[in-house]
């Protein structure tokens, strides 16, 4: 049988052990704000809209709201989340067609496209490798491939670097 806690000791393994469990608030609005990058050029007739659909807009955000916890990244949590979102988004907007005339065609939008390797201007040549966004990927998953989610994955090293204690 387990033995009950003592109530001065509720939260303190939790806490000690830098383990968070907050959830961010991060909005549509403040993506806009800090990314416009990923929005039509808005007007007084026109506002801006998201260029990728919004329904994918906001299910990025939810998942930057519930994967960077604010009381981890403190000041540069909202950074982080905009982070978040623009590499899912930019990633998302490599593969985005209207739509497509056939399988193959919509196939082809997943093609995964390497770093160019070598180029060659007589004769028209361009070599690409995926080695670098493979290797630089194995322990960080897709964040190596856009600049997005290197200036994250670096930003979570440091994040990171705080210590744990499990009592």
């Amino acid at each position: 049988m387990a033995r009950p806690l003592k109530p001065q000791f509720h939260g303190v393994r939790e806490a000690s052990a830098n383990i968070g469990r907050g959830r961010g608030s991060y909005t549509s609005e403040m993506f806009q704000a800090d990314f416009p990058q990923f929005f039509t050029k808005g007007t007084e007739e026109a506002p801006a809209v998201p260029l990728l659909p919004p329904a994918i807009l906001e299910e990025f955000i939810r998942q930057a709201n519930a994967s960077i916890q604010p009381d981890k990244w403190v000041d540069g949590w909202r950074y982080a989340c905009g982070l978040y979102t623009a590499h899912n988004a930019a990633l998302f907007l490599r593969t985005y067609a209207e739509g497509s005339d056939s399988p193959a065609q919509a196939a082809a939008t997943g093609a995964l496209v390497g770093v160019v390797t070598s180029a060659k201007l007589g004769q028209d040549s361009v070599t690409y490798g995926a080695d670098a966004l493979t290797k630089a990927t194995a322990d960080w998953g897709d964040l190596n491939a856009t600049q997005y989610g290197q200036l994250l994955a670096t930003r979570a090293r440091l994040a990171g670097m705080g210590g744990t204690c499990v009592l």
